[in-house]
This record gives structure tokens, C-alpha cells and sequence, in this order.
């Protein structure tokens, strides 16, 4: 249909919100998403996606991301948000 397709924008967003969370866990900990939800609100023709994600809410076991996904102009084309949860011990292990 010569726009990108939306499993991309969401592995994009999925993989930045990862990295997000990753980066607050400790040594001995990893985590798995639980949820993730898009919207699409514009499509894209070509050129670069960035994408932005924040932590919006932290606990002790979950947490809550979005990420902003926008065009090379800024404007917006993909908000996401993502529900991690951290594994820590025999759940941590092989991860």
C-alpha cells in the first residue's frame, strides 16, 4: 500500500520502551512485557522514524512506558504504551 507498515512502528516502539525499562532494572534482574497498545494517527511514506519512551510510573514489580514515535519533519505518527514487569531470581534465570 507504499507506507510503512504498522508491525514495524510497533516493534520500534516495543524495542525503545524495552530499553527504557532495561535501564532502570539492577544487575540480577530482567523483565517481560505484559501489555502494549499503539495508535497509528498518521502514515508514513518514507524517510526516518524516531522514537522517544519514557517510564511514566515505576514500582518494585511493574512499570509503565509510552513511547512517541514521529516523522523526520517531528510530527507525530505513532504513540505507544507498554506494561513491564520485572523478574527477579528463578524468573530472571535464562533470560
Amino acid at each position: 500500500m507504499g507506507t510503512l507498515h504498522g508491525g514495524i512502528l510497533c516493534d520500534l516502539a516495543d524495542a525503545a520502551m524495552g530499553y527504557a525499562y532495561a535501564s532502570t532494572l539492577g544487575d540480577d534482574e530482567t523483565f517481560t512485557t505484559v501489555e502494549l497498545k499503539i495508535n497509528f494517527l498518521r502514515p508514513v511514506w518514507r524517510g526516518r522514524v524516531y522514537a522517544t519512551a519514557k517510564l511514566v510510573s515505576g514500582g518494585r514489580t511493574i512499570g509503565l512506558l509510552e513511547c512517541d514515535m514521529a516523522d523526520a519533519s517531528g510530527k507525530l505518527v505513532a504513540r505507544a504504551s507498554s506494561t513491564c514487569m520485572t523478574l527477579r531470581g528463578q524468573q530472571a534465570e535464562g533470560r
